[in-house]
C-alpha cells in the first residue's frame, strides 16, 4: 500500500548523542576524514530515500524508515563512520545490544543485515561508533504500515551538574533546578503520525515543544515536576510513552527545626538541644544530662540523614527521633569530648552539618567547715564542708561519686571550761502503771571544764543562769480498764456437729469503777472469747435413707431409681428440720441406673406407663400391653 520509496517526513534527521565536543556535518567526505589526525567519530547520515533492490531486499543509511512489507526477505542497514583511530561499530535494538544470529547478521562493511523480517524485527535499531576519544550514535526506525512507534528508552538519567540534559521518551529524569530539560519522542509511522505532548494527562499548547518531537522545559523548577507523555496517532492507531521528572535539590542548611523546639519543651530540665551546622557548633552540657542534636536541612528529594561520631557510625546508647533528624544521647556520659556530624545526602549531592560535644567536669571542694560541735568543753571539732561543684556552682554529692575524694581532717574548736549548768539523770519508773502515779529524777549544778572533767557546783551558780529543772512529775494518768464478759447465751445456735451447737456472749471494755469505755482503750489486754461451742441435744440428728425402688428400665440410657431422705432426731426418730442437718452434706435422693445396652426387645416401666423397648432401633416401638414377642 505504501512503496518503500516513499519519504516519511520526521527522519531524514534523526536523534544524534555524541560525546564529541564539536558537530561534524553529515556530508564530511569520506576520504578527507581519514586523513583528520585523531578524529572522534563520527557517523555519516545520507538524506536518500531507502533503495528497493528487488521485491524482496530493501538496503538503507542511516537517517531513514524502513517499512517492512508482506514480501520483504531482506533489510540491509548501512552504519558508515569516519575517526582516527578507526572506530568500532556496534548495533543495539530499542536500547539494548543486538544478539546476532542466522537472521541477523553483522556484515564485514558492519552492515546489520535482518533475513527474512518478522513483527518482532519492528523497533530503532541504532549504530553505535567508538574510539579512544569518544562515540557517536545514529538510529534507524523499522516498522511496519500501520499503528506508529516510539523509540523508547527505559534508562534512568540523573543530572547534578549539567546545564542542559536531553533524555529519549520512556526515560526517568532527575535533575537539578534551572536546567535546561528536553525529551526526545523518536516516532515512526506510515501514514506520518501526529505527536502530542502531555504534562500528568493534560495536553500541552505547542509552544512547550520545538520540532521533530522533541520537547524543551527551560530552566527547570519544582514546578515543572510530573509525568510527560507523547503520543503518536495515525490513521492506524495512536501509542503513547512517558517519562518522569524529577527536580533534584541538594541538601542545604535550615535555620531552624520546628521538631526540635518541640521535643525540647516536652523534656526534663537537664536536656540540652542544639542544631549542627555546616561550620560547626558546640554544646556545653554536664555529666548525666541527656542532648537533643538537631539536623536541619533540606533537600529534594528530601535527604537520608547519617550520624557520625569522631567520623564513625554511632555505636553507644541514641534514639533517632523525628526520622533521623533528631538525635536523642540519653546520657552523654556514655562519650567523651567529640564531634556529632550528620551527613545529609540525596540524589542531587550531599551536605555535613557537625556540631562539638564538651561535657563538664565534676570536683570535690573542701572550702568551707562545719560549725562546731560543741560551745565549750573538750570535745568541740569542726569537719571541712565537702562539696560538688560543676562549674564553680554547688551539685548533688551524688555527682561526684565517681570521682575520688579529699582526706578530711577534723579541726578542734570552743575548747574552753563551760558555765555552770544543771545536770540531770533519767525519770526513775512510774510507781504506778494506770490511774496516775509519779516519777523522780535527780538535779545538780556542775561545771564542765576544757579538760573533759565535771565539777560539782552550789545551786545558787546555775540558778543565776536558768530555772531549775523539776526533779518529780506525774506519770501514767490514764484510767485502768479491764475486758468484762456477760454470761454465756442458750446453746441453741446452728449445728456445727453431732450434738455439737454455737453459743455466744457480749464483751465490754470498763473501768475499775464499772464505767463503760471504748474497746480501744483495752485494745493492749488480752481479749476474752465471745463464742465457743456447746452441747445440745436438739443437734442430736442425722440422715436417714430409705432403700432405693426398682430401677425404671433394665437397660437403656433412660433407667432411674430413687428414694427418700430425711433428717431426723436420732433419740426420737422424729423428723426435724433439714437444715440442723446441714452440717453433714445430704445423701442423693435419686441415681440412673441399668446403663447398658438392650440387645433384645424388653419392657420399660415409668410410674404407670408400660413400653417396648427396641435395642435394634434405639427407641420405644411400642406401648400396647400385649404378649408381643416379650
Amino acid at each position: 500500500e505504501y512503496p518503500f520509496r516513499r519519504h516519511v517526513s520526521g527522519f531524514t534527521s534523526s536523534l544524534r548523542t555524541s560525546s564529541a565536543e564539536t558537530f561534524i556535518p553529515t556530508s564530511v567526505d569520506l576520504a578527507n576524514g581519514l586523513h583528520r589526525p585523531h578524529q572522534k567519530p563520527a557517523i555519516l547520515r545520507k538524506i536518500s530515500a531507502a533503495q528497493q533492490l528487488s521485491a524482496s531486499e530493501v538496503v538503507t543509511h542511516l537517517g531513514q524508515t524502513v517499512v517492512l512489507a508482506s514480501g520483504t526477505l531482506s533489510v540491509l542497514l548501512h552504519c558508515e563512520a569516519v575517526g582516527n583511530p578507526k572506530p568500532t561499530i556496534s548495533w543495539a535494538k530499542n536500547g539494548e545490544e543486538v544478539k546476532y544470529n542466522d537472521r541477523l547478521l553483522l556484515q564485514p562493511d558492519d552492515s546489520l543485515q535482518i533475513l527474512a523480517p518478522v513483527e518482532a524485527d519492528v523497533g530503532f535499531y541504532a549504530c553505535n561508533a567508538s574510539n579512544a576519544l569518544g562515540s557517536d550514535s545514529v538510529s534507524i526506525a523499522v516498522t511496519l504500515a500501520g499503528k506508529p512507534l516510539i523509540k523508547a528508552s527505559r534508562a534512568t538519567v540523573i543530572n547534578t551538574e549539567s546545564p542542559a540534559v536531553t533524555v529519549d521518551i520512556g526515560s526517568m529524569l532527575k535533575t537539578i533546578q534551572r536546567a535546561n530539560a528536553s525529551i526526545n519522542c523518536q516516532v515512526a509511522g506510515v501514514p506520518e503520525a501526529k505527536v502530542t505532548w502531555f504534562k500528568n494527562k493534560v495536553k500541552l499548547s505547542s509552544t512547550h515543544h520545538l520540532h521533530d518531537g522533541l520537547l524543551l522545559i527551560a530552566n527547570v523548577s519544582l514546578s515543572d515536576q510530573g509525568l510527560y507523555s507523547c503520543k503518536a496517532a495515525n490513521l492506524h492507531g495512536e501509542v503513547t510513552e512517558s517519562s518522569q521528572l524529577l527536580v533534584l535539590e541538594p541538601p542545604r542548611p535550615l535555620p531552624y527545626l520546628e521538631d526540635l523546639t518541640a521535643m525540647l519543651t516536652s523534656a526534663g530540665p537537664s536536656t540540652y538541644a542544639v542544631l549542627t551546622s555546616p561550620s560547626g557548633t558546640k554544646l556545653t552540657v554536664s555529666p548525666g544530662s541527656s542532648a537533643l542534636i538537631g539536623c536541619a536541612v533540606d533537600g529534594h528529594p528530601t535527604p537520608n540523614i547519617t550520624w557520625l561520631y569522631s567520623g564513625e557510625p554511632l555505636s553507644l546508647r541514641h534514639q533517632l527521633l523525628a526520622a533521623g533528624r533528631i538525635l536523642q544521647i540519653l546520657n552523654v556520659s556514655d562519650f567523651t569530648d567529640g564531634e556529632f556530624s550528620c551527613l545529609a545526602q540525596n540524589e542531587a549531592g550531599s551536605l555535613t552539618q557537625v556540631m562539638a560535644l564538651a561535657i563538664q567536669d565534676y570536683r570535690w571542694s573542701v572550702d568551707k567547715l562545719t560549725a562546731c560541735s560543741a560551745s565549750c568543753g573538750h570535745r568541740g571539732v569542726q569537719l571541712p564542708q565537702l562539696r560538688c561543684l560543676l562549674d564553680g556552682a554547688e551539685v548533688n554529692a551524688s555527682y561526684c561519686r565517681d570521682t575520688p575524694q579529699p582526706s578530711l581532717q577534723p579541726i578542734a574548736c570552743n575548747r574552753r571550761d563551760c558555765p555552770s549548768r544543771w545536770m540531770v539523770t533519767s525519770w526513775s519508773p512510774c510507781t504506778r502503771s494506770c490511774g496516775g502515779g509519779t516519777q523522780m529524777r535527780r538535779v545538780t549544778c556542775q561545771r564542765l571544764t576544757a579538760k573533759g572533767s565535771s565539777v560539782p557546783m552550789s545551786n545558787e551558780a546555775c540558778a543565776q543562769l536558768s530555772k531549775r529543772p523539776v526533779d518529780t512529775q506525774n506519770c501514767n494518768r490514764q484510767p485502768c480498764v479491764e475486758w468484762v464478759a456477760s454470761s454465756w447465751g442458750q446453746c441453741n445456735g446452728p449445728c456445727i456437729g453431732p450434738r455439737l451447737a454455737v453459743q455466744h456472749r457480749q464483751i465490754f471494755c470498763q473501768t475499775k469503777d464499772g464505767t463503760s469505755v471504748s474497746s480501744d482503750q483495752c485494745s493492749s489486754l488480752p481479749r476474752p472469747l465471745s463464742t465457743q461451742s456447746c452441747w445440745t441435744d436438739v443437734c442430736g440428728v442425722h440422715w436417714r435413707v430409705s432403700l432405693w425402688t426398682v430401677c425404671t428400665a433394665t437397660c437403656g440410657n433412660y433407667g432411674f431409681q430413687s428414694r427418700r431422705v430425711d433428717c431426723v432426731h436420732i433419740r426420737t426418730n422424729k423428723p426435724m428440720m433439714e437444715h440442723h442437718c446441714s452440717w453433714r452434706p445430704r445423701p442423693a435422693n435419686w441415681q440412673r441406673c441399668n446403663i447398658t445396652p438392650c440387645e433384645n426387645g424388653t419392657w420399660l416401666r415409668g410410674g404407670e406407663a408400660k413400653g417396648w423397648w427396641s435395642g435394634k432401633e434405639g427407641r420405644v416401638v411400642s406401648q400396647k400391653l400385649s404378649t408381643g414377642p416379650c
